[in-house]
């Protein structure tokens, strides 16, 4: 029932599991609401946001008190069967399904939280960013890492490679750097997509030390990553247009493409390009001639965090 105290909820930063678990499923059937599912909805009567637990217990086809000592974290022992009926009932998307399932059934192992600390690009897939020459293009990783890139991401973004080695990742980069808010026309966006990647990650591998690291100093140092943070969102977004306001060139109008690795789903290619016979590919040429000199110039341009 919905009167049954919650567990106690885990600061911002903690990773652990169960609190994870509790909290995405609370915000998940905090959303819907009663008329989503063809139920009737008493107005005034509610006392909750969403639907109760018990009106969820109901479509999932799971007794209240089983659903509730899920929604406290107690994922043990539940079977996959459940998940699904639970996932369908609460209209889950499948990078949401995915998440419960990671939260709810950790495979997490002592020698698998070691390989989530580390992270390698293949050579040849340096090699491949550097036969890209006219298409901004980097590797992505874990923790929204940037693990490699080539000189036209570089002309666009700022050459990272000026940056110490913890710094070379996108949540720092959005979340804590004024240049960063200015590049991104739609920076709430891009913050967004930023905090929903964590989350999965966070699902994933909720032993990795850097992980929870990075939550907690960006829970401390930004408003806006607290309130994100707080919603439990989730997705997985691997294509789209970002709109950039560049100090060299001015506004760009870039489409992306992410592409997962085969042989490791945590690293992911990232390309952009624009649209043939548009400023924006125009701009792109002129940083493209500019080769070094651009990401230098770009770089300089902004104010340092």
């Amino acid at each position: 029932m919905d009167g049954q105290p919650d567990p106690v909820r885990e600061p911002a930063g903690s990773l652990d599991p169960r609190a994870e678990l509790s909290e995405f499923l609370r915000t998940r059937r905090a959303r819907l609401k009663p008329e989503d599912v063809g139920l009737p909805d008493f107005g005034r009567h509610r006392r909750v946001p969403g639907l109760r637990r018990e009106e969820l217990s109901q479509l999932a086809g799971v007794s209240v008190a089983y659903y509730t000592r899920l929604e406290q974290g107690n994922g043990r022992n539940v079977s996959s069967e459940v998940l699904d009926s639970i996932a369908r009932a609460l209209r889950l998307t499948d990078a949401e399904h995915a998440h419960l399932t990671h939260l709810a059934k950790p495979k997490l192992k002592k020698k698998q939280a070691a390989a989530c600390t580390q992270q390698q690009v293949r050579s040849s897939l340096r090699g491949l960013l550097e036969t890209m020459d006219s298409v901004p293009a980097y590797i992505s990783g874990r923790r929204t890492e940037i693990l490699a890139w080539n000189r036209m991401a570089a002309a666009v973004f700022g050459d990272w490679g000026e940056l110490p080695p913890q710094e070379r990742n996108w949540a720092r980069l959005v979340f804590l750097r004024p240049d960063y808010r200015d590049l991104f026309v739609d920076w709430e966006q891009k913050a967004i997509d930023i905090v929903c990647v964590l989350r999965m990650d966070a699902g994933r591998c909720s032993d990795d030390p850097r992980l929870a690291t990075l939550v907690g100093e960006l829970s401390v140092k930004s408003e806006d990553f607290r309130r994100l943070w707080a919603t439990h969102d989730v997705k997985e977004k691997s294509f789209g247009v970002k709109r950039l306001h560049h100090p060299l060139v001015g506004d760009l109008a870039l489409q992306f493409e992410s592409f997962r690795l085969a042989d490791d789903t945590e690293q992911g290619l990232v390309a952009y390009h624009a649209e043939p016979g548009t400023q924006s590919e125009e701009s792109l040429r002129l940083l493209a001639s500019w080769g070094a000199d651009a990401s230098r110039a770009a770089s300089s341009v902004r104010p340092s965090a």
